[in-house]
Protein backbone atom coordinates (compact mmCIF):
# COMPACT_ATOMS: atom_id res chain seq x y z
CA UNK A 1 0.00 0.00 0.00
CA UNK A 2 1.40 3.48 -1.04
CA UNK A 3 2.50 5.49 1.41
CA UNK A 4 0.11 9.00 1.76
CA UNK A 5 2.49 11.90 1.74
CA UNK A 6 2.48 14.44 4.54
CA UNK A 7 1.64 17.90 3.45
CA UNK A 8 3.76 21.19 4.27
CA UNK A 9 1.32 22.59 6.51
CA UNK A 10 1.37 19.04 8.24
CA UNK A 11 4.88 19.00 8.28
CA UNK A 12 5.33 22.03 9.85
CA UNK A 13 2.77 21.64 12.56
CA UNK A 14 5.06 18.48 13.57
CA UNK A 15 8.20 20.24 13.52
CA UNK A 16 6.66 23.09 15.29
CA UNK A 17 5.22 20.45 18.00
CA UNK A 18 8.56 19.17 18.38
CA UNK A 19 10.35 22.38 18.59
CA UNK A 20 7.81 23.69 20.98
CA UNK A 21 8.99 20.35 23.40
CA UNK A 22 12.42 20.50 23.00
CA UNK A 23 12.21 23.84 23.92
CA UNK A 24 10.42 23.13 26.92
CA UNK A 25 13.20 20.47 27.97
CA UNK A 26 16.29 23.10 27.27
CA UNK A 27 14.70 25.77 29.28
CA UNK A 28 13.71 22.80 32.25
CA UNK A 29 10.00 24.11 32.60
CA UNK A 30 8.36 20.50 31.85
CA UNK A 31 8.90 19.64 35.39
CA UNK A 32 7.76 22.66 36.92
CA UNK A 33 7.60 23.07 40.34
CA UNK A 34 7.87 19.16 40.90
CA UNK A 35 11.70 20.45 40.20
CA UNK A 36 14.02 21.10 43.12
CA UNK A 37 16.51 23.95 43.09
CA UNK A 38 19.34 24.21 45.09
CA UNK A 39 21.91 27.04 44.91
CA UNK A 40 24.55 26.97 46.99
CA UNK A 41 23.56 24.68 49.42
CA UNK A 42 19.91 26.06 49.64
CA UNK A 43 16.78 24.71 48.38
CA UNK A 44 15.11 27.77 46.07
CA UNK A 45 11.66 28.10 45.04
CA UNK A 46 10.98 27.64 41.22
CA UNK A 47 8.99 30.60 39.77
CA UNK A 48 7.31 29.56 36.44
CA UNK A 49 7.06 33.26 35.25
CA UNK A 50 10.46 34.42 35.74
CA UNK A 51 11.79 30.81 33.96
CA UNK A 52 9.32 31.59 30.95
CA UNK A 53 10.23 35.00 30.39
CA UNK A 54 14.19 34.21 31.09
CA UNK A 55 14.30 36.01 34.27
CA UNK A 56 16.43 33.64 36.72
CA UNK A 57 19.39 31.84 36.44
CA UNK A 58 18.57 28.42 35.93
CA UNK A 59 20.27 25.02 37.42
CA UNK A 60 20.51 22.19 35.38
CA UNK A 61 18.76 23.65 31.74
CA UNK A 62 20.48 24.11 28.87
CA UNK A 63 19.21 27.54 28.56
CA UNK A 64 18.65 30.62 30.45
CA UNK A 65 16.48 32.58 27.22
CA UNK A 66 13.33 31.29 28.60
CA UNK A 67 10.57 30.51 26.72
CA UNK A 68 9.17 33.49 24.88
CA UNK A 69 12.50 33.70 23.34
CA UNK A 70 12.75 30.16 22.64
CA UNK A 71 9.17 30.18 20.67
CA UNK A 72 10.21 33.43 18.82
CA UNK A 73 13.20 31.33 17.20
CA UNK A 74 10.88 28.34 16.76
CA UNK A 75 8.89 30.60 14.57
CA UNK A 76 11.55 31.96 12.67
CA UNK A 77 13.35 29.06 12.14
CA UNK A 78 10.30 27.55 10.76
CA UNK A 79 9.66 30.59 8.69
CA UNK A 80 13.52 30.47 7.30
CA UNK A 81 12.83 26.81 6.38
CA UNK A 82 9.25 27.08 4.87
CA UNK A 83 9.92 30.14 2.80
CA UNK A 84 13.80 28.38 1.62
CA UNK A 85 16.11 31.75 2.66
CA UNK A 86 19.17 30.69 1.94
CA UNK A 87 21.94 30.57 4.33
CA UNK A 88 23.92 28.59 7.71
CA UNK A 89 22.25 29.61 10.87
CA UNK A 90 24.46 31.32 13.66
CA UNK A 91 24.15 31.86 17.03
CA UNK A 92 27.06 33.99 19.11
CA UNK A 93 27.42 33.29 22.50
CA UNK A 94 25.52 30.44 23.61
CA UNK A 95 26.05 29.70 27.15
CA UNK A 96 25.22 25.85 27.46
CA UNK A 97 24.32 25.72 23.78
CA UNK A 98 20.46 25.51 23.85
CA UNK A 99 19.29 27.71 21.53
CA UNK A 100 21.83 26.64 19.24
CA UNK A 101 20.97 22.74 19.82
CA UNK A 102 17.00 24.13 18.94
CA UNK A 103 17.76 25.45 15.90
CA UNK A 104 19.50 22.03 14.60
CA UNK A 105 17.05 20.15 16.23
CA UNK A 106 14.36 22.02 13.65
CA UNK A 107 16.51 21.94 10.95
CA UNK A 108 17.19 17.90 11.54
CA UNK A 109 13.39 17.69 11.88
CA UNK A 110 12.53 19.18 8.60
CA UNK A 111 14.53 17.07 6.93
CA UNK A 112 17.42 19.74 5.34
CA UNK A 113 20.69 17.89 5.44
CA UNK A 114 22.63 20.93 3.84
CA UNK A 115 22.09 23.89 6.39
CA UNK A 116 24.50 24.30 8.87
CA UNK A 117 24.59 25.81 12.41
CA UNK A 118 27.57 27.71 13.38
CA UNK A 119 27.86 27.80 17.58
CA UNK A 120 30.30 30.92 18.37
CA UNK A 121 31.45 31.56 21.71
CA UNK A 122 34.78 32.15 23.66
CA UNK A 123 33.74 28.97 25.61
CA UNK A 124 35.77 31.48 28.72
CA UNK A 125 33.20 33.63 29.41
CA UNK A 126 32.93 37.73 28.30
CA UNK A 127 36.00 39.24 27.91
CA UNK A 128 37.05 42.34 30.90
CA UNK A 129 36.10 46.05 29.19
CA UNK A 130 38.17 47.16 26.26
CA UNK A 131 38.50 50.86 26.57
CA UNK A 132 37.95 50.99 22.91
CA UNK A 133 34.40 50.68 23.82
CA UNK A 134 33.34 53.18 26.59
CA UNK A 135 30.09 52.05 26.66
CA UNK A 136 31.07 49.11 28.47
CA UNK A 137 32.88 50.80 31.10
CA UNK A 138 32.30 49.22 34.72
CA UNK A 139 30.71 45.74 32.89
CA UNK A 140 31.89 42.96 35.62
CA UNK A 141 30.35 40.32 33.34
CA UNK A 142 33.24 38.94 32.62
CA UNK A 143 33.33 38.08 36.61
CA UNK A 144 30.93 36.02 36.51
CA UNK A 145 32.00 32.17 35.98
CA UNK A 146 28.38 31.16 36.10
CA UNK A 147 28.61 32.54 32.08
CA UNK A 148 31.94 30.29 31.15
CA UNK A 149 30.75 27.25 30.15
CA UNK A 150 33.27 24.90 28.34
CA UNK A 151 32.93 24.13 24.67
CA UNK A 152 32.93 19.85 25.71
CA UNK A 153 29.92 21.50 28.07
CA UNK A 154 28.37 22.97 24.91
CA UNK A 155 29.30 19.52 23.12
CA UNK A 156 27.63 17.46 25.80
CA UNK A 157 24.30 19.62 25.13
CA UNK A 158 23.91 18.85 21.66
CA UNK A 159 25.05 15.09 22.52
CA UNK A 160 22.10 14.55 24.78
CA UNK A 161 19.19 15.45 22.22
CA UNK A 162 21.09 13.49 19.89
CA UNK A 163 22.02 16.19 17.46
CA UNK A 164 25.84 16.31 17.57
CA UNK A 165 26.76 16.20 13.82
CA UNK A 166 28.59 17.20 10.93
CA UNK A 167 25.71 19.74 10.64
CA UNK A 168 26.61 22.12 13.51
CA UNK A 169 30.06 24.47 13.25
CA UNK A 170 31.80 24.50 16.91
CA UNK A 171 33.15 28.17 16.18
CA UNK A 172 35.82 28.68 19.41
CA UNK A 173 37.50 31.73 19.85
CA UNK A 174 36.87 36.10 20.71
CA UNK A 175 34.39 37.38 18.20
CA UNK A 176 37.20 39.65 16.68
CA UNK A 177 39.07 36.62 15.57
CA UNK A 178 36.55 34.45 14.44
CA UNK A 179 33.60 35.68 13.20
CA UNK A 180 34.65 37.00 9.62
CA UNK A 181 36.74 33.99 9.39
CA UNK A 182 33.72 31.89 8.89
CA UNK A 183 33.50 30.36 5.58
CA UNK A 184 30.26 30.51 4.44
CA UNK A 185 28.76 32.78 1.72
CA UNK A 186 25.34 33.32 3.59
CA UNK A 187 23.71 33.31 6.85
CA UNK A 188 19.41 33.11 6.54
CA UNK A 189 19.15 33.37 10.44
CA UNK A 190 21.31 35.28 13.01
CA UNK A 191 21.28 35.43 17.06
CA UNK A 192 23.21 37.44 18.87
CA UNK A 193 23.65 37.18 22.70
CA UNK A 194 26.88 39.05 23.21
CA UNK A 195 25.86 40.81 25.96
CA UNK A 196 28.28 43.54 25.73
CA UNK A 197 29.10 46.68 22.93
CA UNK A 198 31.89 45.06 22.23
CA UNK A 199 30.67 41.65 21.53
CA UNK A 200 27.77 43.05 19.31
CA UNK A 201 29.27 44.96 17.34
CA UNK A 202 31.72 42.83 16.36
CA UNK A 203 29.58 40.21 15.72
CA UNK A 204 26.81 41.93 13.40
CA UNK A 205 29.64 43.72 11.54
CA UNK A 206 30.81 40.75 10.53
CA UNK A 207 27.91 38.99 10.20
CA UNK A 208 24.73 41.04 8.92
CA UNK A 209 26.28 41.93 5.86
CA UNK A 210 26.17 37.66 4.89
CA UNK A 211 22.41 38.29 6.05
CA UNK A 212 20.64 37.03 3.08
CA UNK A 213 17.53 39.05 2.09
CA UNK A 214 14.69 38.16 3.71
CA UNK A 215 16.05 37.13 6.62
CA UNK A 216 16.23 37.44 10.25
CA UNK A 217 18.65 39.02 13.33
CA UNK A 218 17.74 38.48 16.68
CA UNK A 219 19.34 40.41 19.60
CA UNK A 220 18.68 38.72 22.93
CA UNK A 221 19.92 41.66 25.16
CA UNK A 222 18.72 44.62 23.30
CA UNK A 223 16.14 45.68 25.95
CA UNK A 224 17.91 44.69 29.16
CA UNK A 225 21.65 46.03 28.69
CA UNK A 226 22.34 49.12 27.45
CA UNK A 227 25.27 48.94 26.20
CA UNK A 228 23.79 46.03 23.71
CA UNK A 229 21.38 48.23 22.96
CA UNK A 230 23.99 51.19 21.46
CA UNK A 231 26.01 48.59 19.13
CA UNK A 232 22.89 47.75 17.48
CA UNK A 233 21.61 51.76 17.39
CA UNK A 234 25.07 52.57 16.38
CA UNK A 235 24.96 50.26 13.63
CA UNK A 236 21.78 50.50 12.05
CA UNK A 237 22.11 54.17 11.96
CA UNK A 238 25.76 54.11 10.68
CA UNK A 239 24.36 51.51 7.86
CA UNK A 240 21.15 53.54 7.30
CA UNK A 241 18.78 50.68 8.18
CA UNK A 242 15.17 51.13 8.90
CA UNK A 243 14.01 47.84 8.73
CA UNK A 244 11.08 48.00 11.57
CA UNK A 245 12.60 46.09 15.41
CA UNK A 246 9.89 43.77 16.69
CA UNK A 247 9.89 43.13 20.57
CA UNK A 248 9.48 39.56 21.68
CA UNK A 249 10.05 39.85 25.26
CA UNK A 250 11.25 42.69 27.92
CA UNK A 251 15.11 42.28 26.26
CA UNK A 252 14.59 40.37 23.54
CA UNK A 253 13.79 41.98 19.42
CA UNK A 254 14.22 40.79 15.74
CA UNK A 255 13.94 42.24 12.65
CA UNK A 256 14.18 40.93 8.91
CA UNK A 257 16.69 42.12 6.41
CA UNK A 258 14.94 44.06 3.49
CA UNK A 259 15.72 43.28 -0.15
CA UNK A 260 17.59 47.41 -0.12
CA UNK A 261 20.45 46.07 1.77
Amino acid sequence: MPTKKTSNSQNTMAVRMYGDLMARCLTDTIYGAERKIVRRGKEVQFDAKKREAGRDWPVVSHSMIGMHRMQNLIDLTIRVLDEGIPGDVIETGVWRGGASALMRGLIKAWGDTDRRVFVADSFEGLPPPDPRYPADSGSRLHTRGRLAVSLEQVQKTFQSYGLLDDQVVFVKGWFKDTLHLIETKQFSLIRLDGDMYESTIQAIEALYPRLAAGGFIIVDDYGGIKACAKAINDYRDAHCIDDEIVEIDHTGIWWQKSEKL
